[in-house]
């Protein structure tokens, strides 16, 4: 099993290009499943999640011609098969994706429950009360969901949580319904309002995205997929407290800054230079920073993706900040494994108390899910010594050449066996 060794201590500088959004290709690649030919998708990085996906529509029987330079081309003319095995989405929730345009295409579906990172329960309630509402008949048996159905119909339905997954789930099923299809309280999520922006391209009839309502006229087919993915917000906000934690200077390309606003704003208050420049932000953390509270949040609040990596910020920050997880029960993981390196984190259920100190250490640490995993990467670029990480295939789920990148801004970092 791999680990990454990181020397500690230096700073960043540079520039940095952000990959496409994993969180955006991943449902762009499902909605394929709801077209009949060949599909091109563009910008799309190449993470362990993507190839899993990709092996899941193949085995579903889409036939892959070309993934060449992030460019996809996805035949979707011989989808016949409607079981999503266990092997394949035991690794990863996303999965679940393919649940309602199997449903819609072919009337049938069997998908395992998925895995994925361990941060919550994330149950598909929400998506499965929806598809019975749209007439789907749905069982759960032996760790999988059995559907059919002869075809989905129009309804309304209310999710009681937002949930992104599961509004792109019950968007693609009422892109060919018979009738209307009204889904309120809707996630606003910029991977959500590009997956129907793209479906829209393909001939659907979605309105109200980024809107929590939206509104699905069902159309009886569409036309194959031709779009580009535009760049990971996560990863931008990973690589803008990468520069702040080590007191660099980073200029971050190829961004979106409005959908990684809430960070900005969080980092400037804690006195941490935030330059946008339109398409790129410049990132200084030269001078001391002080420590401030953040509440995560369903878009356009504070993405709970960015939570483990801003609490390493905090570990180092002036004074005491307070971080409360509102979307996922079991997500302070990552806050033993600071704490081993010489951080001062208190939890109790939702809430962490951080204390900042003067000094992070080195430390033999563990991954316990993607986004834990960069926060330790954060944390040991900033720490004093040596520290090595293991289960980092985690990362690979969904950073692109992570240990390149901070390579080529300065960082001591590899990868080894």
């Amino acid at each position: 099993m791999d680990k990454i060794v990181i020397e500690g201590g230096g700073r960043l500088e540079g520039a940095v290009v952000i990959s496409g959004a994993k969180n955006a290709v991943l449902p762009i690649m499902a909605a394929t499943l709801l077209t009949a030919g060949q599909n091109e998708i563009d910008g799309v990085p190449r993470v362990r999640d993507v190839i899993t996906m990709l092996r899941l529509l193949n085995d579903l029987g889409a036939r892959t011609e070309s993934f060449e330079r992030g460019h996809i081309v996805l035949d979707t003319s011989g989808v016949n098969n409607y079981e999503a095995p266990y092997e394949l989405v035991s690794t990863m929730r996303a999965s679940c994706l393919v649940l309602g345009p199997l449903l819609a295409r072919l009337g049938r579906a069997k998908v395992s429950l998925p895995g994925g990172c361990a941060i919550g329960a994330r149950p598909l309630d929400l998506h499965i009360r929806g598809l019975e509402a749209m007439g789907a008949e749905i069982r759960l048996e032996q760790g999988y969901i059995y559907g059919s159905v002869k075809q989905l119909k129009g309804t309304r339905y209310y999710f009681d949580t937002v949930t992104v997954t599961g509004t792109a789930n019950l968007m693609m099923a009422a892109a060919l319904a018979e009738g209307e299809t009204v889904l309120e309280n809707a996630a606003k999520e910029p991977e959500v309002v590009f997956l129907a922006d793209v479906l829209n391209q393909a001939g659907a009839k979605i309105e109200g995205q980024g809107t929590d309502t939206l509104v699905i006229q069902g159309v009886p087919s569409l036309k194959p997929i031709d779009c580009r993915i535009f760049p990971d917000r996560i990863e931008t906000g990973t690589y803008m407290i990468a520069a702040a934690i080590t007191r660099g200077d980073v200029e971050i390309q190829n961004c979106v800054p409005l959908h990684v606003e809430p960070l900005t704003l969080k980092l400037r208050q804690a006195g941490i230079i935030v330059d946008n420049n339109g398409t790129s932000l410049h990132v200084n953390g030269d001078s001391p920073f002080e420590g401030v509270n953040i509440t995560t949040q369903p878009y356009p609040g504070f993405a709970t993706d960015l939570q483990a990596q801003f609490m390493a910020l905090m570990t180092l920050a002036k004074g005491q900040s307070i971080i409360f997880e509102t979307v996922f029960e079991n997500r302070f993981m990552h806050a033993a494994e600071l704490n081993r390196m010489g951080a001062d984190i208190t939890v109790q259920g939702h809430t962490a108390v951080v204390s900042g100190v003067g000094q992070l250490s080195g430390a033999q640490l563990m991954a316990t899910d993607l986004r834990a995993s960069a926060s330790l990467v954060l944390a040991a670029l900033a720490a004093t010594g040596e520290s090595t990480i293991s289960r980092v295939y985690h990362i690979d789920r969904g950073y692109l050449d992570m240990e390149e990148k901070l390579s080529r801004l300065g960082a001591k970092i590899f990868r080894t066996k």
